[in-house]
């Protein structure tokens, strides 16, 4: 009986390790960033194809849609309309992220860092000083 206690307890212990992985606040919030990261993707795809490429195969001189565009090389088409909107679609993602964390959460932490530093004393700002001075 006492190997049958033993593989209880190892279930039981994975079952543990397994719930304080899952169940963890940093998990969750990949979780839920991955499920908003998708769905904005699918807001971006949308935008690009159902307006921006629309309003650029107006300018552009063109009898059918973007997704039709081609050139024709030696007898075989060369398909490159939707190529262009994926590739806008990954600029307009790129820079959405971009914007957000690095300009938007870059400027948060730094302000953050700021506010939580406290005040120097009077040996720090005489280091601080000489520091600039010899920069100079």
């Amino acid at each position: 009986m006492e190997p049958a206690k033993h593989v209880a307890e190892k279930a039981y212990s994975l079952l543990e390790e397994f719930k304080n992985f899952a169940f963890k606040g940093n998990v969750v919030d990949l979780a839920v960033g991955v499920i908003i990261g998708a769905a904005f993707a699918k807001i971006v795809d949308s935008l690009v194809k159902n307006l921006i490429m629309p309003v650029i195969s107006l300018v552009l001189p063109a009898d059918t849609g973007y997704a039709e565009w081609k050139w024709t090389v030696a007898g075989k088409d060369v398909p490159y309309g939707q190529f262009l909107a994926d590739v806008l679609n990954f600029l307009l993602v790129a820079a959405a992220l971009y914007i957000f964390i690095v300009r938007f959460l870059g400027w948060l932490m730094h302000s953050r860092k700021q506010e939580s530093m406290p005040p120097l004393t009077k040996d720090q700002e005489l280091l601080t000083e000489i520091r600039d001075l010899l920069k100079r």
